[in-house]
């Protein structure tokens, strides 16, 4: 049984949740979200609690369970108050910067590095540090992972992108003789 999908979500003021068909609709002051669920979860909206509610225990739907009532409360929390993801860029010659529609990484390759922005983020990139905010937690963090792995960091000099927070563990290098 699941912990997260047993407990009752609470809806927000200037919160409004709507189901059509199979899709759940989350209005709030910064936009609207929208998601397709499958059949096997009942979903009961009431006037300010949602509750979840498998219609067969199978393996399946215990593992739906838990993960329909994360995506709800990151969408209902997504769209009163926005997610915000930080990199930084370390490295000597690593720049970031934000042209129109792509951000731009100079990462010791030959040439520059263009990333296409999804429209529904805001990113800057201001002294090496690359912030993304936006309501959807999915494509916030699908495009800071999308970043990261273009140089990740390596252990000796710490060159590369990271997380704000993230620790990399160094090596100690060659020793000479």
């Amino acid at each position: 049984m699941s912990r997260v999908g047993k407990k009752v979500i609470a809806i927000p003021p200037k919160t409004e949740v709507s189901m059509s068909g199979y899709v759940l609709t989350v209005k709030g002051p910064l936009g609207t979200l929208t998601k397709k669920m499958k059949q096997d979860i009942e979903i009961t909206i009431g006037a300010s609690e949602i509750t979840l509610v498998p219609k067969k225990i199978t393996l399946e739907t215990k593992a739906l369970w838990g993960t329909y009532a994360s995506h709800i409360m990151n969408m209902i929390k997504g769209v009163s108050t926005p997610f915000v993801k930080k990199l930084i860029v370390e490295g000597i010659g690593f720049k970031s910067e934000v042209k129109g529609k792509n951000l731009v990484l100079a990462l010791g390759f030959s040439h520059p590095v263009n990333v296409l922005i999804p429209e529904t983020l805001k990113v800057t990139a201001e002294k090496n540090v690359i912030i993304a905010t936006g309501i959807d937690k999915e494509v916030v963090g699908e495009f800071m992972a999308s970043v990261r792995a273009l140089k990740k960091p390596e252990p000796y000099k710490g060159k590369g992108i990271r997380y704000e927070g993230e620790v990399v563990k160094r090596k100690q290098g060659k020793k000479t003789v």
